[in-house]
């Protein structure tokens, strides 16, 4: 879907991105993670092209994106922002609206879309598509923001720390919002965060750089189980100490919101005892593993794992 091919960016000679190679397939949620002044929201702006290229090529839809008249491709790549910034003076239905205006939709298609998206992220069509962003609270206007960016349909997405400026309840809510709503729309997402527990949380691959240059590209399971080298190990901190060497399946069920009933599914079943290391193995070829126990069998899925690892890496192990 996107791919970098010797990819730099320059500004006079110094370089903020210098030959990066990596390629972000149909329906992956790929991070983009690293220190301040990486380089990795000027790659995020180069995918569409906020910020020319130097050297290199990028590739959309297998062609370059120097090929793409600007307006249709941006139309084809949804963006969210972290400051949001909605229309004040426009109604949330207003907001979303833009891009379907400007591709030409009708009115009934564009409000079959708005309640279809507010309905998605539980925000009442009849209580919130008159509202005005300022009547909304801080996650309320970023799920808008969000649902801006899908309006039209896009096949790729990309977020730029769409959630570092809210409350950290706000912010583990939408976190949570997103996966759910990825599993749905199985869109092409590029999300850029500072956060290494985000990243793990809600990335399928991890691409880290420093000073514009690509340490490691890979799965959550390969940054915690085999960190490159000292900066990836360094910058990945304590979340591949105790737990991963302590924590078992039943450790993280435990804290999982009770279900009456397992959904039915080919998850293969485990023990209690089972370790990460293990669990890591099998969510290589499944979403979901069934854990046995006293209680009943409980469901545990790649994400519940790493909300465990990523609230719990100092240790405290509850």
């Amino acid at each position: 879907m996107i791919e970098f091919k010797n990819v730099s960016k320059k500004y006079g000679e110094d370089y903020a991105v210098e030959d990066v190679n990596f390629k972000v397939e149909e329906g992956e949620f790929f991070v983009i993670i690293g220190p301040s002044g990486c380089g990795k929201t000027t790659t995020l702006k180069m995918i569409n092209r906020l910020i020319p290229l130097t050297e290199g090529y990028i590739y959309f839809k297998e062609q370059p994106i120097s090929e793409f008249p600007l307006y249709e491709m941006r139309w084809d790549i949804g963006y969210v922002l972290q400051q949001i910034a909605l229309f004040p003076h426009m109604t949330i239905k207003e907001n979303i609206a833009q891009v379907p205006e400007m591709k030409g939709w009708k009115n009934k298609e564009i409000d079959a879309r708005i309640d279809e998206l507010l309905e998605m992220v539980d925000l009442e069509p009849g209580k919130f598509r008159n509202r005005l962003p300022g009547e909304l609270s801080g996650g309320q206007k970023q799920r808008i923001g969000v649902l801006r960016a899908l309006a039209a349909d896009p096949p790729v997405i990309l977020m730029d720390e769409p959630f570092s400026a809210l409350d950290p309840i706000s912010r583990e809510s939408l976190q949570d919002d997103l996966i759910e709503l990825q599993k749905k729309i199985k869109k092409t997402v590029v999300f850029v965060t500072h956060d290494i527990q985000e990243a793990l949380k809600m990335g399928d691959r991890i691409c880290l750089l420093n000073k514009g240059r690509v340490e490691q590209i890979g799965t959550p399971e390969e940054f915690l189980t085999s960190p490159k080298n000292d900066f990836v190990r360094d910058f990945i901190g304590d979340v591949d100490g105790y737990l991963m060497k302590q924590a078992t399946a039943g450790d993280i069920v435990k804290n999982l919101p009770a279900l009456y009933e397992v959904p039915a599914s080919d998850s293969p079943e485990v023990v209690q005892e089972t370790d990460i290391n293990t669990l890591f193995k099998y969510f290589s070829t499944h979403d979901t593993v069934i854990v046995a126990g006293e209680d009943g069998p409980k469901p545990l899925s790649r994400q519940d794992l790493f909300k465990y690892l990523s609230k719990n890496e100092s240790g405290d192990v509850r």
